[in-house]
This record gives structure tokens, C-alpha cells and sequence, in this order.
């Protein structure tokens, strides 16, 4: 036991940082441009556990969302046309919810493209956040698997959620972070990053 427990604080000593607190955010856009945002979801976690939430729909430039999309996530012109657009958004709800946090995503590149599309769209300065993928997470936790996409690791961890809905894709994401670090044993995002060797990626 007591050899166990000294590896333990070995452990603990190793991962460093700060504890596993992050912001998990995710887009749905109403076309295949990244600056199409229609709608945005974040959940926020404080040492692994989901603490708070915010999600809005949002009116894209172009008052137009494909078809083959809106079968994807479910959205439709009517339901963005009186929704705020990112400018209203990322001053007064955005950007203090995620104050100075890392951001995770599954597909980090992805949601970080569209995030930047839309800073720059609106002429909005692009802060300096760091940013993890949840993607890559998943394939060095569970390298097993033959799918890594959300929906099959949901369906793997039995995690019940609506896919391609904002808020429950960024839980969903939060979730499979969560379970990453448990795979590995770490209790701070350093550690993870680290146990799993990927990167940590900056928006700015």
C-alpha cells in the first residue's frame, strides 16, 4: 500500500498545472463558409465536472441555411432569422464565459476555424486561447476503437445526447475529455495533454 500510494503522489506530482478545468464549445453552421455559425454551445468544467452552460441560436451573414445542413442539425431559416448575431454575442456572453480557460473541441479544428471565421468576420480581435481536441484525446486514449466520432463514443460510453445540438455535442465533448483523463490517471488538462502526447493548440 504504501508503495502504491507513493506512486501515486508521484502521479499527482507529475501532472502539474492546473486541475481539469476547461471550456468545451461547439458550431453548427449554416453552410459549408466557417463564418456561417447559426448556433453555439459551451459548457464549462471545474476540476472535470460540468459547472455551467450557455447556448444561442445565430443569425448567420447570409440569411441562408442548406438544406443537406438543416438535415444535419435540424436549424432552418426561421428559427435564426430574429436569433443575435456573433458580434451581439461574443463581447457580452462569449467571451466572459470563457474568460481565460482552455477551449476543447472534438474536431478542434473545425470549431476553432469557425470561430476565427467569425472573429474576423465581424473585425473582432482573436484572443490569445489555448485550445485541445477532444478527437485527438479519443484516438490516443482508445486507439482500440474503430470509430472516434462523438456519436460512437456516446454510443461506446453510454452517454445519451442529441447529436449535431450545440449544447449537448460540447457536453458530450466535456464528458469524453473527462473519461480520457480517468483512462490515463490524471487529474489537471496538463497531465492529459502530456499522458496522451498531443498539443495544445492557440487561437490567436
Amino acid at each position: 500500500m504504501a508503495r502504491r500510494k507513493d506512486a501515486e503522489d508521484g502521479r499527482g506530482k507529475k501532472d502539474g498545472g492546473e486541475k481539469l478545468n476547461f471550456v468545451t464549445i461547439d458550431f453548427e453552421t449554416a453552410k459549408h463558409s466557417r463564418e456561417s455559425a447559426c448556433a453555439v454551445g459551451l459548457v464549462k468544467y471545474k476540476e472535470g465536472k460540468p459547472v455551467d452552460s450557455w447556448y444561442s441560436l445565430i443569425r448567420p451573414p447570409s440569411l441562408y441555411i442548406r438544406p443537406d445542413f438543416t438535415d444535419i442539425h435540424g436549424l432552418t431559416v426561421d428559427d435564426v432569422r430574429d436569433a443575435p448575431t456573433f458580434a451581439d454575442l461574443w463581447d457580452s456572453s462569449i467571451r466572459p464565459f470563457i474568460g481565460s480557460l482552455p477551449l476543447g473541441a472534438h474536431n478542434a479544428p473545425f470549431d476553432m476555424s469557425v470561430l476565427r471565421a467569425v472573429l474576423e468576420w465581424y473585425a473582432l480581435p482573436v484572443p490569445q486561447l489555448n485550445y485541445f481536441c477532444t478527437l485527438a484525446l479519443a484516438r490516443r486514449a482508445w486507439p482500440e476503437l474503430e470509430s472516434h466520432a462523438l456519436t460512437r463514443l456516446g454510443e461506446t460510453f453510454g452517454i445519451v445526447y442529441e447529436a449535431h445540438n450545440a449544447l449537448d455535442d460540447a457536453r458530450t465533448c466535456g464528458a469524453i475529455a473527462c473519461l480520457a483523463a480517468e483512462n490515463y490517471g490524471r487529474k489537471t488538462l496538463k497531465g492529459l495533454i502530456g499522458a496522451a502526447g498531443v498539443t495544445m493548440g492557440v487561437l490567436g
